[in-house]
């Protein structure tokens, strides 16, 4: 049974790393006992909390809500606390002092910094920390508890091929899992999210702690035993994962996005960001393909077992080889020596996927396989029937000669590892193209994306993914001034749904439609606000028939 958490907890839990500043504006424990009783401290420092949420559409009574986020807004603290919350954690903008004392505030004082007048019989008290970010870790697992001790937590990052290894391990699992009598397995993806309670579309490839606590919590008290996840740079940066041990880890690649203002200022943060994954392995595996081989095997030396796997290097603990492709079908051997506890191995593999470009991310899965264990019989089973939605997903027309291929390809090296296979898999076939770029971030990839795109393509339609708060025209037009500038013909429709379907028009039997970005997202963010459309997929098998 859950033990009753208290805001005294919080407090306790914060100062003891060093973030708590003040509470309800009080610097120490001799101001705070001048204004009230013990009695009245012991009550206020005792009263229970039961939920933690930074969203004030899922505050409740006895709530602890979190103010955090760029649109923030003072209104979402004020509704969270007519809906019951008991305190609320907020970032200090003065970051004095730490301090360590019992929680307590005047009902007008608190009712002040809440921004609300005569609150219920206990007010919502302000607990104030000098980074945000770092205290919503500690509020997550002093709420939930250590839940990563409980729950096998596989992890993986990379620039390209997180969802599909994601799901690789999710098939394998799952059928390890039916066969010995244990439930399907959890994942929390950039696709979506399942933890035995909660089945979603995700809006982030990596949630915020306090949900991913959440499904951790989920996932135990639905009788799960493992949970796979998408680690993505963001997430290591931010803290969305401090506290969280994986029991296996997964670095596959590195390549230059995500950089911007919001996100990383370079590619040397962004890799230190994604090398950080290491730190919270107990097991780990490297890709000896990527590039930056000399940082990522210092930066492994922060976990203490570390494997490799290959397609190149023979030395490596996986190697794979003798690839074979037929109409898309996929066989390869893997040969795997000297693992901890893991039996050595030469296998025939098929995979349920298309393209010999998930080769890299079967042999991290049979490396994340054997890192916890999984017979191989069930690492054979589910590759077999692996299959990721809307990740390299072949629609065919009705006649079999057109062909569209929906991904969720969305950075430079997912696009050019895409056109190598494709030119490998469909030689003289041409290439049609509808893709965009995501507003306010990652600005790279609209010269990047729109430069292989006027390479490779015949044509290209240029249109909206995801443009947020930036003006999809903007972005549509630099995105096509690329493409031309690499001697690539372009137009822009701006509505995702009606081009595509230009697209499908232009289409003939030596064509190869590619639609990169959305997958089977059904949702484009427009604004602040996700509003819901038709995915790609949808589209395709509605308008190719």
């Amino acid at each position: 049974m859950k033990k009753t958490v208290t805001i005294q907890d919080f407090i306790d839990a914060l100062g003891m790393e060093g973030l708590l500043t003040t509470i309800d504006g009080q610097q120490s424990c001799a101001a705070l006992m001048a204004l009230y009783s013990d009695a009245e401290l012991k009550e206020a420092a005792g009263r229970a909390v039961s939920g933690v949420t930074y969203n004030s559409l899922e505050a409740g009574e006895g709530s602890l809500f979190v103010c955090k986020g760029a649109h923030f807004k003072e209104q979402y603290l004020e509704d969270a606390v007519a809906k019951g919350a008991v305190c609320f954690v907020r970032e200090d903008p003065d970051a004095s002092e730490a301090v360590s004392c019992s929680l307590v505030g005047s009902e007008e004082e608190a009712a002040a910094a809440a921004g609300i007048k005569n609150s219920a019989h206990w007010p919502c008290l302000g607990i104030y920390v000098r980074d945000i970010r770092k205290a919503m870790p500690v509020i997550a697992e002093t709420f939930y508890g250590k839940l990563s001790d409980d729950l096998c937590m596989i992890g993986i990052t990379g620039t390209k091929g997180k969802s599909t290894t994601a799901y690789f391990m999710r098939y394998i699992l799952d059928d390890w899992m039916a066969a010995s009598g244990g439930r399907r397995s959890a994942i929390c993806s950039g696709i979506d999210n399942y933890d035995g309670v909660i089945e979603e579309e995700s809006h982030l490839t990596t949630p915020e702690i306090m949900e991913l606590y959440m499904h951790m919590d989920n996932a135990l008290n639905s009788g799960i035993s493992h949970m796979t996840m998408e680690v993505s740079s963001q997430a290591l940066k931010y803290d969305r994962v401090t506290g969280v041990t994986f029991e296996a880890g997964a670095f596959l690649n590195i390549g230059s996005d995500h950089i911007s203002a919001i996100e990383h200022p370079d590619f040397n943060d962004y890799l230190e960001a994604k090398l950080r994954l290491f730190g919270h392995c107990r097991k780990a595996c490297i890709n000896l393909d990527c590039d930056e081989q000399e940082r990522i095997k210092a930066a492994s030396a922060d976990c203490p077992y570390v494997i490799s796997f290959s397609q190149n290097d023979e030395s490596a603990d996986v190697y794979g080889y003798d690839v074979r492709s037929k109409e898309g079908k996929v066989t390869f051997r893997a040969r795997g020596r000297s693992i901890e506890g893991y039996p050595d191995f030469d296998e025939e593999f098929a995979l349920g996927t298309f393209g010999t470009i998930n080769i890299e991310n079967a042999l991290a899965a049979i490396s994340l396989s054997a890192l916890t264990g999984v017979p191989m019989e069930y690492v054979k089973s589910g590759l077999a029937k692996a299959k990721s939605p809307g990740r390299m997903e072949v629609f065919y027309s009705e006649d079999g000669k057109r062909i569209a291929i929906v991904d969720y390809a969305h950075n430079k090296l997912s696009y050019e590892k895409f056109f190598e296979t494709i030119k490998d898999e469909f030689p003289g076939k041409k290439m049609l193209i509808v893709f965009g770029c995501p507003g306010g971030k990652a600005f790279a990839r609209r010269e990047e994306l729109g430069t292989i795109a006027g390479q490779h393509c015949s044509y290209s339609i240029i249109t909206e993914e995801d443009y947020g708060e930036e003006d999809v025209n903007k972005i549509c037009s630099e995105i096509a001034g690329f493409v031309k500038a690499a001697g690539g013909s372009c137009e822009i429709i701006t509505d995702r749904v009606e081009a595509i379907k230009k697209a499908i028009s232009l289409m003939d039997d030596d064509t190869i439609l590619f639609l990169p970005g959305k997958g089977r997202e059904t949702r484009e963010k427009r604004g602040i606000k996700y509003i819901d459309t038709p995915s790609d997929a949808d589209v395709v098998m509605e308008f190719m028939k």
